[in-house]
């Protein structure tokens, strides 16, 4: 089981405001980058998001990634990265590692409660997480 560093849920606040206040960017600023970079700060560890930054910088680029990788889409990433999905959403609590959406329309973010903060091209948004699919423990 990971444990959170100390301080993770001011970690947590600054990588949101952090976030917030920088502009979308493919393969730099995007859902992943954003999701698996806030997962280090919470947990340090090994910097996974280095794995694809700064490799593509369109949306079709970030495909080609996937499937250099072997992972084909968002969630096979998950998996692939993250293990095994909680069993259920409702077990998600602040800081995990959420995917909303599925097929092209998804992306990852980091739950915040009731709500899911994650990047897109028009930058930081908020979603349900009933928009959610799949949750992974951080």
């Amino acid at each position: 089981m990971t444990t959170r560093l100390p301080h993770w849920e001011r970690r947590l606040v600054a990588a949101i405001e952090t976030a917030r206040a920088r502009p979308f960017a493919w393969g730099l600023h995007d859902c992943p980058t954003f999701a698996f970079e806030t997962r280090q700060l919470l947990i340090g560890g090994e910097d996974v998001a280095a794995l694809w930054r700064g490799r593509y910088s369109t949306a079709l680029g970030g495909q080609r990634m996937l499937r250099r990788f072997g992972w084909g889409s968002l969630d096979a990433m998950g998996h692939a990265l993250l293990g095994e999905p909680l069993p259920s959403l409702h077990l998600a609590q602040r800081g995990d590692l959420m995917l909303a959406g599925s097929g092209a329309g998804s992306g990852f973010g980091i739950c915040l409660g009731a709500q899911a903060a994650g990047m897109a091209p028009e930058g930081l948004v908020m979603r349900p997480l009933t928009d959610c699919c799949l949750a992974w423990k951080v």
